[in-house]
C-alpha cells in the first residue's frame, strides 16, 4: 500500500501511520506517565519539536488590576493539558504587572504546543493524532534558561517549591507571631515555616502547585491585618531606573538572563538575572536598545522595611500625644468651672484618638479571634480603652441631662491609655529595629570598586553591584574590599577583624584569598574576583545569622506559652473583679445597683490597663538577636538558637587532632624506602595521591612536587575514608595511606616513626612496602591555653583522630588530656560511636533518677566530620576558607582558632543569666 511505501521498513524517512498507531498504543502508558517529552526538553534548553515563545518588541495594552489577580498561574504542563490552550495560552501577551508583582519568565506558557499546526494531523504535538512529524520542525530553544529545569517537576508536571521571605509590618507581641504562624500553617502551600518577632519577618517554602502567592497573601492581610512584603534574597538581582513608566517597562522584551522583573515604584525596576548567563554590567550597558542607570540603593530590605514601620508607629505616637496633652490639661488643671464646655472638647478629641490612632486595634483584635481563635493583647488594648471610652461618653451625657454620675467622666483615661500604649510600642520596635541594625553584618558590604582593564590598564571605578565574573579589581591602601576574589598581584596586610575576630593583620600575596568587607593595609593588591558582591562571604554570614534569629530556643516556648494564658487569664480576672466590686458595693457599702456598678468598672478597667505581656514575649528573642550578632562580631557564627541556649553546659568537649588541634599543615620529617627503583615507585605514588585533599596527602603530595617528581597516570582510583587510597597502574595495585589499614603497624621500619610520635603514611605495590613517610604537625598556640580552661571549667576534654596512635597521644600528652579520652586511627563511623559512648556511659547507675543527657560539643575541621558533627549535641566546624556555607554544624569558627569554643559558652552562660533577669522582670 501506500502506507507501507512509505514506511521504508524504518530505515529512512518517517515511520507510516500503521507503525506510528501501533508504537504510541504499545507505550501509551510509559508516555502517560513521563508527561510531555517536548516540554521536558526546552525545560531542559534542549531541542524539541515545540518552537518556543517570542516576545514581541511591540508595546503591550495594560490590563487592570482585577484581571491581573484573577489570571492564574500557570506552570508549563498546562500547555499540554485539555482545555490550556484557551485559558493558558495566549501567545505574546504577558500578565500586566503591579507594584510589587512578580513577572516570571519560568511561568510563561509555550505558545508553539498549544497552537493549532497546520501542517500536522493533530492539534498540537502531545496530541492523539498519528502524522507524520517532519524532523525540520525541530528548533533551537533561544528563551528557556536551564533553570527551569530546578524549579519545574518533569514527571508531577508541577513547579518545584520556591524559598519565600516576607517583611511582615504590624506585629507587636507574641500573640501576634502565634496569629501569624497559624494563619500561615493553616495554607496548604506553606512549608518548613518560620517566623520571627523580632525580625518582623516570615520565611517558608511555597508550592506554586498548590496555590499562588499573590492569594496567600491576600489570605495573610485578610484574616490578621498585617501587611506584608516579598524580601527577595536569591540570585542575582539589581534595581534600574525604567525608561518612561515602570509598568509599561517590564511588558517589553526581556534580555537574555533576565529571570524575573518586579515594580519597585513608577520609576524604579528590580531585575533578577542569572549572573552565569549574563553579567551584572552587561545588562544595564547592552542589555536594552539604551543602556539604563542604576537605582539608588535599597540597603537591607528588611532594615528598610523596619525603618519604615518604626516612622510610621512614630508618627502615630506624636499625633496621639498632641491630642492627648489639652484632654489631661482639662481634666486636671485647676481650670474656671466649665464642665460641659470642657467635657464636649475632651469627647471630640478622645473620639478622634479613638478612631483615628486606636482603630487598627479593633480589627486585629476581632480577626483573631474569629480566625485564629486567639485571645490575644490587642483584645485587652480594645476592650480597656472601648470601656473607659464608652463609660466617659455615657457619663458625659448624663451631666449634660443635668444628672451627673459620681466618678464623673474621666476622658483622659483613654486617651492616655492609648498613648501610652502607643509610646509603649514606639518604644519596642524602636528596640528591635536598633537591635537588628546593631548586628548587620551586611552593612559591612563596599559600596564602590576600582575596575582594572589588564589589557589597556586602565582603572575605573563603578559602583560594586555591577562587578560581573571575570572582573579584576584593584583595592587601594586603606580602602574596603568590596567582594571575595583572589589576588594576582601585588601584597599587603588585611584586617579581616570584622568578620573573623582576629585581630592581628593578615598577610596577602599572590593567590591568596581575601574576604569581602575586611579592611586593606597600606600595600595596593590586584584582585580577580571569584564571588559576587550578592553571593560573597558576607552574604553567605548575614544569611547564617538571620537562620539563628528565625529559629526558636526552647526556652522561647515557655515563654509563649505563658504568653499566650496570660490574656485570657486578665479577661476572666476582669470578670471577677466586676463581679466582686458589685457585691461589695451593695452587700457592704450599702450601694444601689446603679452607684455599685459605676465603681466596680472603673476597677475593672484599671485591671485591663495594667496587664500586659508584652514584656513576656520579648525576654527571650532580643537576648537571642543580640547574642547572635555579638557571637558574629567575635568570628562565631551561630547557625541556631539551639547552640545558644545550650553551650553553658557543655559537659564534654570532643576535639578532632589534625586542622583542629594542630594547624593541619603537616610536613614530611622522615623518608624510607625499600628497594625498588624510586624514579618509578614516586610517581606512581604522586599520581594516586595528588588529587586528594586530606592533609596527609597534601603534604606528601608537595614534598614530592618540590623534590621535581612528576606524576604517573592512574585509572580506577578509589578512596577509602579514614583508611586511604587505592589504584591501579599497569596491573599492579597500588595503596596508600595509614599502616594500620595496611596491616605494617609492626613492620620494622614503620616502628621506629610511630615510637617517635609521627603520623606515618605507607605506599604499597601489591601488597609489599614500597616507602614510608614520617610526618609531623605542631600545635596550634591556642590549644593548650584552651584546653587547660575547659578543664578548669569542669569540661571533660577528649581527642578523637584518624592519625597513627603515636602521634594522637604525642598531643594527648602536650595539653594534658588523659589517655583514657583518647582515641586514634578513628574512621568517621567510630567517631559516631564513641559520641554515642559517652551518651550511654553518663547514664546514673540509680535508674530511680530521671537520667540527665549530657551536652557533648564537638569540633572539627570538617574532614571526615561530618557525621560526628550531626551527632553532637553542638557541632562546632573550625572554618579557614570564604566558603562557611557548607558545613552542617550549629557553629562555625570564622578564623582557626579554640579559643571560639570558649566564646561559645561564654555568650550561652552570659545570654541565659539575661533571659532569666528578664524574664524576673517581665513578671
Amino acid at each position: 500500500s501506500d502506507s507501507t511505501s512509505r514506511c521504508g521498513q524504518g530505515k529512512d524517512g518517517p515511520p507510516c501511520d500503521q507503525h506510528s498507531a501501533a508504537v504510541r498504543k504499545k507505550y501509551a502508558a510509559t508516555l502517560e506517565a513521563l508527561g510531555c517529552i517536548c516540554r521536558a526538553l526546552l525545560a531542559l534548553g534542549q531541542e524539541s519539536c515545540c518552537s518556543t515563545q517570542k516576545r514581541s518588541l511591540a508595546p503591550k495594552k495594560r490590563c487592570s488590576k482585577m484581571s491581573l489577580q484573577s489570571t492564574p498561574r500557570t506552570s508549563i504542563d498546562s500547555c499540554c493539558t485539555t482545555g490550556a490552550r484557551t485559558s493558558a495560552c495566549n501567545a505574546g501577551v504577558r500578565p500586566c504587572s503591579e507594584k510589587g508583582r512578580k513577572i516570571n519568565k519560568a511561568n510563561a506558557c509555550i505558545k508553539s504546543c498549544c497552537e493549532e499546526v497546520k501542517d500536522f494531523g493533530s492539534a498540537d504535538c502531545c496530541g492523539d493524532g498519528t502524522d507524520q512529524i517532519p524532523s525540520d520542525s525541530i528548533v533551537k530553544s533561544l528563551d528557556m534558561t536551564t533553570n527551569v529545569a530546578h524549579t519545574t517537576d518533569l514527571e508531577k508536571g508541577s513547579p518545584g517549591k520556591e524559598h519565600v521571605i516576607l517583611s511582615i509590618t504590624g506585629m507587636t507581641c507574641t500573640g501576634c507571631e502565634t496569629k501569624l504562624k497559624r494563619t500561615l500553617g493553616t495554607v496548604e502551600s506553606v512549608k518548613n515555616l518560620k517566623t520571627s518577632l523580632i525580625l518582623a519577618r516570615a520565611e517558608f517554602d511555597f508550592d506554586p502547585g498548590l496555590g499562588t502567592l499573590a492569594e496567600v497573601l491576600k489570605h495573610l492581610e485578610r484574616t490578621t491585618e498585617f501587611k506584608c512584603e516579598r524580601v527577595m534574597n536569591q540570585g542575582s538581582s539589581i534595581d534600574l531606573v525604567a525608561t518612561g513608566d515602570a509598568f509599561e517597562f517590564v511588558q517589553k522584551s526581556w534580555p537574555l538572563g533576565v529571570t524575573e522583573m518586579t515594580v519597585v515604584d513608577k520609576r524604579t525596576v528590580n531585575v533578577a538575572f542569572d549572573a552565569k548567563i549574563v553579567g551584572a554590567r552587561d545588562l544595564v550597558e547592552k542589555g536594552w536598545t539604551t543602556p539604563l542607570k542604576l537605582a539608588a540603593p535599597r540597603g537591607d530590605q528588611t532594615l528598610e522595611a523596619g525603618n519604615k514601620h518604626v516612622r510610621h508607629v512614630g508618627y502615630l505616637t506624636l499625633l496621639c500625644t498632641a491630642l492627648t496633652i489639652p484632654v489631661l490639661v482639662m481634666a486636671w488643671a485647676p481650670l474656671p468651672e466649665r464642665e460641659i464646655l470642657y467635657g464636649s472638647a475632651s469627647l471630640a478629641l478622645a473620639t478622634i484618638v479613638q478612631i483615628v490612632i486606636a482603630a487598627p486595634f479593633y480589627p486585629k483584635a476581632l480577626k483573631s479571634l474569629i480566625f485564629s481563635r486567639m485571645i490575644e493583647m490587642d483584645l485587652l488594648i480594645v476592650l480597656s480603652t472601648s470601656a473607659a471610652f464608652i463609660f466617659s461618653v455615657v457619663s458625659f451625657g448624663y451631666l449634660v441631662a443635668g444628672r451627673p454620675l459620681s466618678t464623673g467622666e474621666f476622658f483622659e483615661t483613654s486617651t492616655l491609655l492609648v498613648t501610652l500604649i502607643m509610646v509603649g510600642r514606639y518604644a519596642s520596635v524602636l528596640a528591635r529595629q536598633k537591635a537588628v541594625e546593631s548586628i548587620s553584618i551586611r552593612s559591612l558590604q563596599a559600596s564602590t570598586a576600582t575596575l582594572v582593564d589588564q589589557a589597556g590598564g586602565q582603572e575605573t571605578e563603578i559602583d560594586a553591584r555591577l562587578l560581573q565574573y571575570g572582573d579584576v579589581f584593584q583595592i587601594d591602601p586603606d580602602s574596603k574590599i568590596p567582594t571575595d576574589g583572589t589576588v594576582i598581584s601585588g601584597s599587603s596586610e588585611v584586617d579581616e577583624s570584622m568578620l573573623t575576630g582576629e585581630s592581628k593583620s593578615v598577610e596577602k600575596h599572590a593567590k591568596s584569598a581575601v574576604i569581602a568587607g575586611s579592611l586593606n593595609g597600606s600595600g595596593s593588591l590586584i584582585v580577580r574576583l571569584t564571588r559576587l558582591p550578592g553571593d560573597n562571604t558576607i552574604s553567605t554570614i548575614a544569611g547564617m545569622v538571620d537562620e539563628a534569629k528565625l529559629s526558636k530556643p526552647k526556652i522561647q516556648e515557655v515563654a509563649d506559652r505563658v504568653a499566650s494564658y496570660f490574656v485570657p487569664v486578665v479577661v476572666l480576672l476582669t470578670i471577677v473583679t466586676l463581679i466582686i466590686w458589685i457585691a461589695v458595693g451593695v452587700a457592704v457599702r450599702k450601694q444601689s445597683g446603679a452607684e455599685a456598678s459605676v465603681q466596680a468598672i472603673t476597677y475593672a478597667i484599671t485591671v485591663l490597663i495594667v496587664s500586659c505581656p508584652c514584656a513576656i514575649g520579648l525576654a527571650v528573642p532580643m537576648v537571642i538577636v543580640i547574642a547572635s550578632g555579638v557571637a558574629a562580631e567575635r568570628g562565631v557564627v551561630c547557625k541556631s538558637a539551639n547552640s545558644i541556649e545550650l553551650a553553658y553546659k557543655a559537659s564534654h568537649v570532643v576535639l578532632d587532632k589534625t586542622g583542629t588541634l594542630t594547624h593541619g599543615k603537616l610536613s614530611v620529617a622522615v623518608e624510607k624506602h625499600l628497594g625498588g627503583d624510586t624514579s618509578t615507585s614516586m610517581p606512581l605514588l604522586l599520581g594516586l595521591i595528588r588529587s586528594i585533599k586530606h592533609p596527609v596527602s597534601v603534604a606528601v603530595s608537595a614534598y614530592l612536587e618540590t623534590k621535581g617528581v612528576l606524576a604517573s597516570a592512574l585509572n580506577d582510583q578509589k578512596t577509602l575514608t579514614g583508611k586511604g587510597v587505592e589504584g591501579k597502574a599497569s596491573g599492579q595495585i597500588l595503596r596508600a595511606g595509614n599502616c594500620h589499614w595496611l596491616n605494617l603497624s609492626a613492620h620494622p621500619k614503620v616502628q621506629p616513626i610511630l615510637s617517635k610520635g609521627l603520623t606515618a603514611f605507607c605506599f604499597t605495590i601489591d601488597g609489599s612496602l614500597t616507602a614510608v613517610f614520617g610526618l609531623e604537625d605542631s600545635l596550634r598556640p591556642d590549644a593548650l591555653s584552651t584546653v587547660t580552661k575547659l578543664h578548669r571549667r569542669g569540661i571533660v576534654v577528649h581527642i578523637i583522630s584518624g592519625d597513627d596512635d603515636g602521634a594522637v597521644r604525642s598531643i594527648a600528652e602536650q595539653l594534658g588530656i588523659p589517655s583514657n579520652n583518647v582515641r586514634s586511627r578513628c574512621t568517621p563511623a567510630d567517631k559516631q560511636a564513641y559520641i554515642q559512648d559517652i551518651i550511654a556511659s553518663s547514664k546514673p547507675e540509680n535508674l530511680t533518677k530521671t537520667p540527665k543527657k549530657p551536652v557533648i560539643m564537638f569540633c572539627g575541621d570538617g574532614t571526615n566530620d561530618a557525621v560526628a558533627l550531626a551527632q553532637a549535641t553542638i557541632g562546632v566546624h573550625m572554618n579557614e576558607g570564604t566558603d562557611v556555607a557548607k558545613s552542617a554544624a550549629d557553629v562555625v569558627l570564622m578564623r582557626p582558632s579554640l579559643a571560639g569554643v570558649l566564646t561559645i559558652i561564654d555568650i550561652s552562660k552570659k545570654s541565659i543569666n539575661r533571659i532569666k533577669f528578664n524574664f524576673g522582670w517581665s513578671f
